[in-house]
């Protein structure tokens, strides 16, 4: 019996491995996962689902796990992906996953062709449903003889409205590394009306825009690293305006912008001492020494912070940067310090939910009129397990998986879900079965 094998089984994998799991029982197909945790979602094996707690990097692992398989997914961290891609290329086995497209995985691309195989990235959330749903709808103003003008793209993964307790309006629902390190690493940049704008990393959260989506109100968002980079993916090359952003609840930005300035999201340097200091501490380092001031008070003064902006120092006080509570690790990066610290105030509870909030706005010409049309996604989760990441990012791969291996997507070499072939059935089938759907606004 063929068999589908799945490396990697976080929190994000929930979804994919309940679709996966119902698609096996129905099909001739065996699922095996590989995971050096046991997934806690995971209750027991069955006749067409196993599981191993085993690390597939392990001498010979790899290649005894991909006997019969047909295709393999990797949920693993995206530098992780590259071996098992090249694994695939030559065993003759199609990859998906849901990470962004490496200089090295599209140099993967005529030998996977040769090989007959399809090496298919950023089929996830953002990469993935991002690509999905603005090429559906690019492709539907080209066929009226449109001309896109305009291209406006925001995404985040937030706290659902009936879980939104707390004065960041956020909790963690993906890799919280990935929060700290937001922006860093780069210039953001962008075209608006022509021209080209960058935003530094130290300006980012200071340049932000609004969007208001009908029923969940409004957001902030803050530009990605590097927008222009879907000029070539989505066809869009000379589009006055072309600008993607992450989406967060008004008042954030502003916020975490002082944490920025104040440099505890450096990732640059150790505190070796960290496991010894209160939090109130920590936090001092940053602050220039006054025998009599206390933190609160240099913590305002140094970062511009008026007396009566209670917003920004009630988010802080609810971190406890100011609290005599312990550092909870020995050592690490100033980010690495506050990210411990964000864990413990940002964690979702057994009973919270989270939300997925997606938004796009194309402008374009048809015609002698100029038109606008914007289409929104909101996901809210259904338990700590079937969160609205899990299910935005899982469902989409299992789909195409399912796809793949009935031929209904027979493209090959490396591949992004841009083509028809590949989005149409995906986005059909969410809609249809999940109720996960783009209303236009």
């Amino acid at each position: 019996m063929s068999k589908i094998l799945l490396i990697g089984a976080g929190r994000s994998s929930a979804s994919l491995y309940d679709y996966l799991k119902s698609y096996c029982e129905q099909s001739n197909y065996e699922l095996e996962i590989y995971t050096q945790d046991a997934p806690k979602y995971h209750q027991i094996d069955t006749d067409k689902v196993k599981v191993y707690a085993q690390d597939i990097f392990s001498a010979g692992m790899l290649e005894k796990a991909a006997r019969g398989a047909k295709l393999i997914i990797s949920m693993l961290p995206a530098n992780l992906h590259l071996e098992i891609a090249k694994f695939c290329v030559a065993h003759k086995i199609h990859f998906l996953s849901a990470s962004y497209v490496s200089p090295e995985m599209s140099a993967l691309d005529k030998q996977a062709k040769e090989q007959k195989v399809l090496l298919l990235n950023e089929c996830g959330l953002d990469p993935g449903l991002d690509h999905m749903s603005a090429m559906e709808t690019i492709d539907e103003i080209r066929t009226m003889g449109g001309d896109l003008i305009s291209f406006e793209s925001f995404a985040g993964g937030l706290v659902a409205p009936i879980s939104d307790n707390n004065p960041w309006n956020y909790k963690l629902s993906w890799n919280p590394r990935n929060v700290i390190l937001a922006g860093q690493g780069g210039v953001a940049k962008f075209r608006e009306s022509g021209t080209f704008k960058y935003i530094p990393y130290q300006q980012l959260f200071k340049r932000t825009e609004l969007i208001q989506v009908p029923k969940y109100g409004r957001f902030e968002g803050y530009a990605n690293r590097d927008s222009l980079r879907y000029e070539s993916l989505y066809g869009l090359e000379g589009v006055p305006t072309l600008y993607r952003g992450t989406l967060r609840r008004p008042g954030f930005c502003k916020a975490w912008q002082k944490l920025i300035e104040l440099g505890m999201t450096d990732d640059s340097y150790v505190i070796e001492d960290a496991g010894e200091l209160t939090k109130r501490q920590f936090t001092n380092l940053f602050l220039a020494y006054h025998p009599s001031d206390r933190v609160e008070l240099k913590f305002q003064r140094f970062l511009n912070i008026a007396q009566d902006d209670f917003e920004i120092m009630e988010k802080m006080d609810f971190l406890g940067l100011f609290s005599d509570e312990k550092v909870r690790i020995p050592k690490g990066s100033p980010a690495m310090i506050l990210q411990s610290i964000l864990e413990e105030k940002w964690l979702l509870g057994p009973k919270d939910l989270d939300m997925v909030v997606m938004w796009h706005k194309f402008k374009y010409v048809l015609g002698a009129k100029e038109k606008e049309v914007q289409v929104s996604l909101v996901v809210e989760g259904t338990d700590q397990f079937e969160t609205a990441m899990a299910k935005t990012v899982g469902l989409p791969l299992g789909i195409a998986a399912k796809c793949i291996l009935e031929g209904r997507i027979d493209v090959l070499g490396v591949q992004i879900p841009v083509l028809k072939s590949i989005y149409s059935p995906i986005l059909k089938e969410l809609a249809n079965d999940f109720d996960i759907r783009f209303q236009e606004l």
